[in-house]
């Protein structure tokens, strides 16, 4: 068995939820070399790092939201993007009560 590929985005169908020690976020500025600024539904602004696996995939922009997991170490500086949400995906996620509404 081989790796599931996904072609574009809008094939997928699951929404990823965070689990525990993760949180939801907005992206704030690129800063570049992978690294992007995300301000955490925590108050805490985060420079977040993105994974090796998401960064050949997804394209992460200012004002996504995603789903970020502070490190151990540094844990109020520092994180890595799990996730990216698309825009139906957020629409849900507001529906459900998972993300404020004027997040």
């Amino acid at each position: 068995m081989g790796k599931r590929k996904v072609l574009n985005e809008s094939a997928l169908r699951e929404v990823r939820l965070p689990q525990e020690g993760e949180l939801l976020g907005r992206v704030i500025k690129m800063l570049g070399s992978d690294q992007v600024l995300v301000k955490c539904m925590d108050g805490i602004t985060r420079r977040g790092r993105i994974r090796g696996k998401l960064k050949r995939r997804i394209w992460i922009r200012d004002n996504d939201i995603v789903i970020i997991a502070p490190w151990d170490f540094k844990e109020s500086e520092r994180g890595d993007i799990v996730w990216r949400f698309t825009l139906p995906q957020v629409d849900g996620l507001k529906d459900g009560g998972h993300l404020p509404r004027d997040f």
